[in-house]
């Protein structure tokens, strides 16, 4: 194959040689993502018709939730297709596709954490501005500006992955379509290319990184400085959810792409994939709900029907971006 041209499809890494290892990944991934897309979207429904959850901090829930939906059905649904069919096909398009969304998602959601480590700074460091600095408008930009960013990250890095010509075949060692996967597959001044945007992404994220340690060095000085030990508690319960699932997505994202080319092999690239494509998104939501008792209340509200109206949920919702 002489160019990417000249492909018309690509061939994804099977989970398993037997129809039994493959329809009990099925089951799995199946239930990993009803899982997650029942914490998610409730969470999201949770958020959209309880007015009392109408907060910069909710709302920004929101999104992450909604960036963890649409990460997790990026991967999940075509593996567990290939899986439940017996195939290992995926388009050029449909790659090109999963690619992209995929980074798009990730991306977007590393910079919306960042955005609320600011969040929680001003809450607890600066109390009194909290409605001044994180207003509905200030709010709506700054999501938008996450989810622009990681869209033009994602946009850059598909195109460049894309457009050299490739020159090794048409099999991807990998469940989904990633960029490593595919660079491997083309000709070796793809890399070359691929470099200059490396280092403004690792830079980005090491800003980003830089900004939310900084952010919880000053969270926890002011937080000791509160004199009550119910004051210390209360505050520490609004930031231990956000810094776990930080430290959950930094994590498995840093294993996954740093860890030593000599310890690499098919068996571990695939495990640590599902580590860092499947269990964020799928955890995330569990992790906020566990710590947060008006969260757990407005689910708890929403499974059992407690909302008396169902029909003023719609316009409720509304008064999300109004704060």
């Amino acid at each position: 194959m002489s160019n990417s041209s000249s492909i018309t499809q690509f061939l994804l890494l099977s989970f398993g040689d037997t129809r039994e290892l493959q329809l009990l990944h099925f089951w799995l991934f199946l239930g990993i993502y009803l899982a997650a897309l029942l914490g998610n979207g409730l969470i999201i429904t949770a958020i959209a018709c309880d007015h009392h959850l109408h907060t910069p901090m909710y709302f920004f829930l929101l999104n992450l939730s909604l960036l963890d939906l649409g990460s997790i059905s990026t991967t999940l649904p075509k593996a567990m297709a290939n899986s439940l069919w017996d195939t290992r096909t995926i388009s050029f398009s449909g790659c090109a596709a999963q690619l992209f969304l995929f980074l798009f998602f990730t991306s977007a959601e590393y910079f919306l954490l960042t955005v609320m480590a600011y969040d929680r700074y001003v809450a607890i460091c600066k109390p009194l501005h909290y409605g001044t600095l994180l207003g509905s408008r200030a709010c709506a930009h700054m999501a938008a500006a996450a989810w622009g960013s990681g869209f033009l990250y994602a946009l850059l890095h598909t195109a460049n992955t894309f457009s050299p010509p490739l020159c090794h075949g048409n099999a991807v060692d990998q469940f989904f379509c990633e960029i490593p996967q595919i660079l491997k597959l083309s000709c070796s001044d793809a890399y070359l290319r691929e470099a200059g945007l490396l280092v403004v992404s690792v830079c980005l994220a090491f800003g980003c990184f830089v900004f939310i340690v900084v952010s919880y060095v000053q969270i926890f000085r002011a937080v000791l400085r509160i004199p009550s030990e119910q004051g210390q508690h209360k505050a520490f319960s609004t930031c231990l959810p956000h810094l776990a699932v930080v430290s959950l997505f930094i994590s498995t994202g840093s294993f996954a792409h740093l860890k030593p080319l000599s310890v690499s092999s098919t068996t571990l690239d695939l495990v640590v994939a599902v580590l860092y494509s499947v269990v964020p998104p799928s955890v995330n939501p569990l992790i906020y709900s566990m710590r947060n008792k008006e969260l757990k209340d407005a689910v708890w509200k929403l499974m059992t029907g407690c909302y008396s109206k169902a029909k003023n949920c719609p316009s409720s919702a509304q008064h999300l971006f109004m704060m």
